[in-house]
């Protein structure tokens, strides 16, 4: 019985494990065959996994790019390298973004663009590197392939983007015409016929009519007209009661704006936009069609009236007169080409930096009424030393002779205070043509872009101490005299071997038109309207400067006419 219990027992246990494998092999057979929904739960958890884990991968990589930030300045993603920052940057003040992230990283910060792009580039503002970008090592730094590419449909090889014989043609042959006496006394005259001319009827016609105007606008017209009557010998009429349409003036500051756009986009990017004619190269190719009309019309009325070799004609010293005469080293004349060019050029030199200047000069002083009330007493002070004047002797039509615009030592100061919070070129841009290294340190490989932002230097503690931020035209002053700052500290008319040959000029441009102004009218900003600068080759007030003209008060200058 016993025995027959066990056999029992133990078939009853084969049966039930036979029945439990059964079972196994028809559960494992209904997940594997037999049920789809059981195989998508499976998916799915697989699918979960592996976002989880990318999920991780892409907060450890966000980490680890945001934390580099600390030690690079900007965040440096994979692939995109630093480009998602510099988006941000372009959607906001540009210059003011920089700014921030080259003071919090000492002056100095190497930028990495994304791994399709050249936008790799070094970007400085320390005083040290500038004096050895500028002069110290000067032939190492050219203006470069990547400047000259991108500015060249605009620019060409005028002596902004030139490098070697080119440039240096062109600089000494401006330089010669720049500080002759000749030169100096023609800029005189022709200033003073647009100032008193065309400059102060349309602000009285403003007033007259009680309406707001573009100053900017306006001084943009001035300096247009001033610098093609010295340097071409040609009179635009942009500035004339009325304000007439500019439609090359329109069409420089259309193709100088898309033209900067360069700089932040891919190489390959705008090349293929060129290529298809689309969006702001469409644009650029458009305007450039009205400038090199403008120039072409120019060079041709020139070379009409040198064909006549009249005596006038012969004693012509403009700059274009002049390169129209020169040759090159075959022995021959410059051709319609290089000539264009340079015309282009020195548009862009005369016109837009001393107008940009005074624009940002004339929004200062209407935030800081204690700058303009010092710069009237100076003025009124220097004009009462005339044969003794009295304060009955105020005159509405004064015209400020050369040697009194010269002793405007305040004036001057407070002009280059707001150039050194708003310059008018507020980058600049070199390449390094053999190996080398900064003095701060900085590695500098062959064929590295450098950036040198003017702009973030007048913004820096470590060069203007802690009120680098206030507008304080004191600061350039020793005993009511005038101090000039090292070009490697205040580089708005840049430094070296290219400083600026209208410096001389530009100054007594902007002195005499502000000081012209300012003993007669007060200038108001219109209330709300909005300033900000513009991306551009000069740096524009994007909306203009929308300002309400008053005439100030005889008493007003009597005061001082002491």
């Amino acid at each position: 019985m016993h025995t027959v219990y066990i056999s029992d027992h133990s078939n009853i246990m084969d049966k039930g494990m036979n029945s439990t494998n059964v079972l196994s092999s028809s559960f494992s057979s209904f997940h594997s065959t037999s049920n789809p929904l059981s195989r998508s739960m499976l998916f799915f958890v697989s699918e979960l996994q592996m976002l989880e884990i990318l999920l991780a991968f892409v907060v450890f990589i966000a980490i680890h790019s945001i934390r580099q930030r600390k030690h690079q300045g900007l965040p440096n993603w994979p692939f995109a390298g630093m480009l998602p920052s510099l988006i941000i940057g372009l959607r906001q003040d540009l210059y003011e973004w920089l700014s921030e992230v080259i003071c919090r990283q000492n002056g100095t910060f190497i930028f990495k663009g994304a791994w399709f792009t050249n936008l790799n580039c070094v970007v400085t503002a320390d005083p040290r590197n500038l004096e050895y970008l500028l002069k110290t090592k000067f032939s190492n730094f050219p203006k470069g392939e990547y400047f000259r590419n991108s500015v060249n449909d605009l620019l060409g090889d005028g002596i902004f983007g030139a490098d070697d014989e080119i440039w240096q043609r062109q600089r000494k042959t401006a330089s010669l015409e720049f500080h002759s006496a000749k030169f100096r006394q023609l800029t005189a005259e022709s200033l003073l016929e647009l100032v008193h001319g065309r400059l102060l009827p349309v602000l009285e016609d403003s007033i007259n009519q009680a309406a707001p105007v573009d100053l900017q606008d306006i001084l943009l017209r001035l300096t247009f007209d001033n610098v093609c009557m010295i340097a071409f010998g040609v009179d635009p009429g942009c500035l004339r009661q009325g304000l007439p349409d500019r439609p090359f003036a329109q069409a420089f500051e259309a193709a100088t704006e898309t033209t900067i756009a360069r700089f932040v986009t891919p190489t390959i990017v705008w090349k293929t936009m060129r290529f298809l004619n689309l969006g702001t190269e469409r644009t650029l190719k458009q305007s450039i069609r009205v400038v090199n009309k403008f120039a072409e019309e120019v060079i041709g009325t020139r070379k009409k009236e040198l064909s006549l070799s009249t005596e006038d004609i012969n004693q012509r010293s403009d700059l274009l007169t002049v390169f129209m005469r020169q040759k090159d080293e075959k022995g021959q004349l410059l051709t319609e080409k290089l000539l264009r060019d340079v015309c282009v050029n020195f548009i862009l030199a005369g016109r837009d930096t001393s107008s940009v200047a005074l624009s940002w000069f004339f929004w200062l002083l209407n935030k800081h009424p204690e700058v303009e009330e010092k710069i009237l007493a100076e003025i009124c002070g220097i004009v009462n030393i005339r044969q003794n004047l009295t304060s009955e002797d105020y005159k509405e039509d004064l015209i400020f002779k050369p040697e009194e615009v010269k002793k405007m030592e305040y004036l001057h100061a407070a002009l280059s205070e707001s150039l050194r919070l708003y310059p008018s070129v507020p980058v600049d841009h070199k390449e390094v043509l053999e190996d080398d290294i900064f003095p701060d340190g900085t590695i500098l490989k062959k064929g590295t872009k450098i950036v040198y932002s003017i702009y973030t230097m007048g913004r820096m503690e470590a060069i203007w101490g802690k009120d680098s931020g206030e507008y304080k035209p004191e600061r350039w002053l020793r005993d009511g005299r005038f101090i000039s700052e090292s070009a490697y500290k205040f580089t708005a008319f840049n430094g070296g071997p290219r400083l600026c040959l209208g410096k001389d000029f530009a100054y007594y441009q902007m002195k005499f038109a502000a000081a012209s102004i300012l003993y007669r009218y007060h200038v108001t900003m219109v209330k709300h309207h909005p300033v900000v600068p513009k991306m551009s080759l000069t740096m524009y007030l994007k909306y203009g400067l929308q300002v309400q003209l008053s005439r100030r008060a005889k008493s007003e200058i009597q005061k001082y006419m002491v």
